[in-house]
């Protein structure tokens, strides 16, 4: 049919119109946060053994950041802190708790989202839940209900699954028959990834992406691996095995002689009576967890693409911390050691070119950043900083350090300042605890504690006073709580 002057341009103009309208339809954010999970264990941060390539995808389009800290070294005070914006000693949220009665009516992350018109879900875990035991129940967890719209649990039988299953930690007999809690068990599972906690979460995801497609969402999708215990299907275990051909950490003669009491951690080689095998073995059935994890991970932004939104959906991917893999003969997180308080960041922004970024960032960065992204005012009180500079030149800086803390025990607590060259330890506010200082540049797998000798006095001296102005102005806040110095 041939159409008039009158019609061709009515045409398009609203061919135009609609252009306009689809461009300044708001970016979804798709958060996707793993649990305990060591950025080392990734591809796309040098990992040689496992290969995450879904992981890996968001990398290849997105700002990969190399610098990345979590504000508390375990599940619970580090979710509670960069969901609600606040470092632990400024909310006092120490524990495996809700940031909401910290908080009082302040918006967390997602509420901000909700409050401005977005559809806000979690699936599985964001605050904290209990894994194995909120996930074997279905539980919620210490949720907080005001962040969502809606919200759901992916149950699953963790240890309890059917399959091959060992349990490593306390058992050098092998007589003990695999166990629940928190404690270093293997099951190469029967049964497909639907038996499981996080192919549950990925499914749901799926039907929530494509349900909500056309209407500006946030989204936190929680997998749960690879927390303990190391369960997976056993289709993701052959890569890994035999379990003897993993390679474990170097180690040195007398690792612990310059360590303060209060920095060895909670969960050793020698505490947990794992041999050379058992501690392999821990190597691979976690990093099959962290396979399975990805996969997972994969059919998420599978459908992100299915549903047609990937010009216009932000996608995260993190952990709440770090992970300990035998290094120091340490194992799991709550050390203020690299390993266990760098954590794996990608931010991926439809239109922004890929990058790696050097710059020293906070998971408590993420609030900020991604409400700056959005076009929406950033909450006044909140204490990390926007990254979206970052993402258009990753040569710039925002951090001259980053901070962050192992709260479990007041009177006890130990406290990490991270620079670009040197890694600050302290045990008690007043350092009674004890110090350690590692030079990051000649030393980055921290064998050698410096903080001791006469040449470097005056760096101490430097970063004890840096320390106690960060508490200070962690401490000068909006929430008007009180604070004791232990």
């Amino acid at each position: 049919m041939k159409l008039s002057a009158f019609q061709f341009i009515a045409c398009c103009l609203l061919f135009c119109s609609n252009q306009i309208h689809a461009a300044e339809k708001p970016y979804n954010v798709l958060f996707i946060i793993s649990d305990d999970l060591t950025a080392t264990a990734l591809s796309c941060y040098g990992n040689q053994v496992c290969q995450t390539p879904h992981i890996d995808s968001i990398a290849a389009r997105g700002t990969r950041f190399t610098h990345a800290y979590c504000q508390a070294t375990y599940c619970g005070p580090s979710r509670a802190s960069f969901m609600s914006g606040y470092y632990p000693h400024a909310s006092k949220a120490y524990g495996y708790v809700s940031p909401r009665a910290y908080i009082g009516d302040r918006p967390t992350w997602a509420q901000h989202f909700k409050n401005h018109g977005y559809y806000s879900a979690r699936v599985s875990k964001i605050y904290h839940m209990g894994v194995p035991g909120d996930i074997e129940k279905g539980n919620d967890g210490t949720d907080d209900p005001a962040s969502w719209t809606e919200r759901f649990n992916s149950q699953g039988p963790e240890w309890t699954a059917p399959g091959n299953g060992e349990t490593l930690e306390n058992n050098p007999d092998g007589k003990k028959p695999a166990v629940g809690g928190n404690t270093f068990v293997v099951v190469e599972a029967d049964g497909d990834d639907l038996v499981h906690s996080d192919g549950k979460t990925a499914r749901k995801a799926v039907e929530l992406i494509a349900k909500h497609k056309d209407e500006p969402f946030f989204l936190g999708v929680g997998f749960v691996r690879p927390h303990v215990p190391f369960v997976a299907p056993q289709t993701y275990f052959p890569p890994f095995l035999p379990y003897s051909k993993h390679v474990l950490p170097e180690k040195v003669d007398g690792d612990w002689a310059d360590i303060p009491k209060l920095g060895i951690n909670y969960k050793t080689s020698l505490n947990m009576k794992m041999d050379v095998r058992r501690q392999k073995k821990a190597v691979g059935g976690y990093l099959a967890s962290v396979a399975y994890m990805d996969a997972q991970v994969g059919k998420v932004l599978d459908a992100v693409k299915q549903a047609g939104i990937e010009d216009r959906t932000i996608v995260i991917f993190t952990s709440d911390h770090g992970y300990h893999l035998g290094e120091h003969d340490f194992w799991a997180k709550v050390s203020l050691h690299e390993e266990s308080a760098a954590v794996p960041l990608i931010i991926s922004v439809p239109g922004k070119q890929p990058a790696v970024c050097n710059s020293l960032v906070e998971l408590l960065d993420l609030y900020p950043t991604i409400s700056s992204l959005c076009s929406l005012k950033i909450p006044a009180g909140i204490q990390g900083k926007d990254l979206s500079p970052l993402l258009d030149d990753p040569t710039r800086r925002v951090r001259d350090t980053a901070f962050s803390v192992d709260p479990r025990n007041k009177g006890n607590r130990g406290f990490l300042l991270r620079d670009e060259r040197w890694a600050y330890i302290q045990y008690k506010e007043d350092a009674s605890g004890g110090i350690e200082l590692y030079d990051m540049q000649n030393d980055p797998r921290q064998f050698t504690n410096l903080a001791e000798r006469p040449e470097n006095q005056l760096t101490v001296k430097v970063f004890k006073e840096k320390l106690a102005e960060k508490l200070k102005d962690i401490r000068t806040n909006d929430l008007g709580h009180t604070y004791s110095q232990r």
